[in-house]
């Protein structure tokens, strides 16, 4: 198959897109949308771009249509990426919920799962009597591929080599036999994390209970100004009052009408009514 992907394609592609989970697609990312899609059209047998877009805009075409998400989804991420943002949670979140001992806790954008551990570890690790709290962190993403991935708790050595010793020795457990080479998260960390698959596009979210803490880092690049301002509004509204919001290093809120105190670079913070 040599399909090409025509202008006119690649702007159904755009639109489709942008509708559905808010990515803006620039005239630069036809080359790597084309070459992304072009595996699955062979899979599917699909002689052009025209026809997998008529299948996975059409009826029924919701399960493609998250297959779609996923191939041009980027989920690059690292334990304790941006470790300013747990060296705040630990020192300046935490002391003001020792009294009441309960934490909520959306890792929004949780890719394959490093981000959402590194929170559960971080956690752990602060408070001594960590299972007397009530810890719930809710690690949501997109993808059904990452989602998957970070669900198993299971990752390379190499990617905890930048870890120390002993936190990998507290939280993770060393493969065998098969495994060997492998670590899997421990059930301390995992109990308290649930994986579920949200679209931040979506007119509200499966929350009930007003959460402290939101982390939405580096994926507001990828909305437009419009996306990253009503985004913003529906965090606010899902954070509790005094509740956080930590962004990525390469975001701001500058631009952005928004209700949040600034509190230090890509960190703020809802006003307490």
């Amino acid at each position: 198959m040599n399909a090409t992907l025509t202008d006119k394609e690649f702007e159904q592609f755009q639109s489709l897109i942008y509708d559905q989970v808010g990515i803006t697609l620039d005239a630069p990312k036809k080359s790597l949308l084309t070459s992304r899609l072009g595996k699955r059209l062979r899979e599917l047998e699909l002689s052009s771009y025209q026809a997998y877009y008529d299948r996975v805009s059409g009826k029924g075409g919701e399960e493609e249509l998250t297959k779609l998400v996923d191939l041009i989804s980027t989920n690059k991420t690292d334990f304790f990426r941006e470790p300013v943002h747990f060296d705040f949670l630990r020192e300046q979140v935490l002391p003001h919920l020792a009294q009441p001992r309960t934490l909520r806790v959306w890792s929004s954008a949780s890719s394959s799962g490093e981000e959402p551990y590194t929170i559960a570890m971080t956690l752990n690790d602060a408070i001594p009597d960590c299972s007397m709290w009530d810890i719930r962190i809710l690690a949501s993403d997109i993808s059904t591929r990452v989602l998957a991935k970070a669900a198993s708790g299971i990752y390379e050595d190499e990617r905890v080599t930048q870890l120390p010793r002993d936190v990998v020795r507290r939280h993770f457990l060393r493969g065998k036999g098969e495994q060997a080479g492998k670590l899997k998260v421990r059930k301390h960390l995992a109990e308290i994390i649930a994986f579920r698959r949200i679209n931040l596009m979506a007119p509200s979210f499966p929350i009930k209970t007003p959460l402290d803490v939101i982390f939405c880092r580096n994926v507001m690049i990828y909305f437009d100004r419009p996306t990253q301002a009503t985004l913003i509004g529906k965090f606010y509204r899902y954070l509790r009052p005094g509740g956080f919001l930590f962004i990525g290093h390469s975001e701001s809120l500058q631009w952005i009408e928004h209700q949040f105190s600034y509190i230090q670079p890509t960190i703020y913070q809802k006003p307490f009514e």
